[in-house]
């Protein structure tokens, strides 16, 4: 009899974040790869760009001009996909044509004033500054009556739909709590009231004993490609402690996440020694007034790239169907990350 082999035969992976299931096909990364695999040469930006409307003193899409800012630099989305001032609404014609209006507010957090920059070129100093402003818009917009759930994240790459190279993130806040937090709220209060732990606090001890998905860590966050990523090259910041926001992390654990965001970064450049694209967020408990004992911080990056700078993952025909498939595993991905240096390229 053959014994079964994670890392050779198919098999499925099941997230406890979500509740989904995915797809692993170990094998398959072994066929022979004959399209092309390539760098690409990526263009030198300026440090201030007269035609972005991100930089200093430009005037932006909307028509407003932004201040000489020298550090981060907040505003409200010139267009905001949610906006606060709706009147209430809801359509409801049988079980099958249901729709309701939803308030919220969209912002804008541009990193760095220099338009060449992204988060694993800066320095540490630099991105505790947009750590701290995170807390802060976390607190603040949370705090308004009508917002339930605070989004933050960063597209990054115009692969993924970022149309401006100026290192910004967002934050999209809004009544209800979207589709994805949504289905963590419950596993993760479920795990929570059967254990009286956080699902990530267990999880995350066993990933660090074991150590095969254990991409970096520091003194109080830990890095892991988790067990049921999608993504080739997909990871997970974790916090060593139990925290249920941004909102009560410590001086001293925003020095960390800043160090830990700055590594992880750097990492996925030198992969392919390029400026790496990926959709990344931190989820986080809900801010619609309870308590939440359940929700441990965490950061997802989701990042496309595959076997190149060129050669990217697309979810298409049996992911968008069926489910999510991937062929590269967890434990392959940890193993590549792990071997790269932790110095940018660009500086070598």
């Amino acid at each position: 009899m053959i014994k079964f082999d994670f890392s050779e035969h198919p098999h499925r992976r099941y997230n406890p974040l979500t509740g989904e299931w995915l797809l692993v096909s170990p094998h398959r990364a072994k066929r022979p790869w004959q399209g092309q695999v390539e760098k690409i040469r990526e263009d030198k930006l300026p440090e201030y760009d007269p035609g972005c409307y991100l930089c200093p003193g430009n005037t932006r899409a909307g028509g407003v001009k932004n201040p000489d800012y020298k550090g981060t630099f907040v505003f409200i989305n010139d267009f905001s996909s949610l906006k606060p001032e709706i009147p209430a609404g809801r359509y409801k014609d049988g079980e099958t044509f249901i729709a309701e209006s939803e308030r919220g507010l969209c912002k804008v957090v541009i990193f760095s004033p220099r338009h060449d920059l992204t988060l694993p070129e800066m320095d540490k100093g630099s991105i505790k500054k947009v750590i701290d402003v995170w807390q802060r818009e976390y607190l603040e917009i949370g705090g308004l009556d009508y917002i339930n759930y605070v989004q933050i994240f960063e597209n990054k790459g115009g692969v993924m739909g970022c149309s401006n190279p100026h290192p910004h993130g967002q934050i999209w806040a809004q009544e209800s709590i979207p589709a994805e937090p949504s289905k963590e709220c419950y596993h993760l209060k479920k795990f929570y009231n059967t254990n009286r732990r956080s699902m990530l606090s267990v999880y995350l001890e066993k990933e660090m004993e074991k150590g095969e998905r254990l991409v970096i860590e520091n003194d109080r966050f830990v890095v892991v490609s988790p067990f049921w990523g999608i993504w080739p090259f997909e990871t997970l910041i974790i916090s060593k402690r139990h925290l249920q926001n941004i909102g009560v992390m410590s001086e001293e654990e925003k020095q960390s996440f800043a160090e830990i965001l700055q590594r992880l970064t750097i990492i996925y450049d030198n992969l392919f020694e390029v400026s790496f694209p990926y959709s990344a967020g931190i989820h986080q408990s809900p801010t619609d007034g309870k308590d939440h004992p359940e929700w441990h911080f965490h950061m997802h990056f989701y990042p496309p790239l595959l076997r190149s700078a060129t050669i990217k993952k697309f979810m298409v025909g049996y992911e968008m169907l069926a489910n999510p498939q991937r062929d590269i595993t967890p434990e392959i991905s940890t193993k590549r990350l792990r071997e790269l240096p932790e110095v940018h390229y660009k500086t070598k």
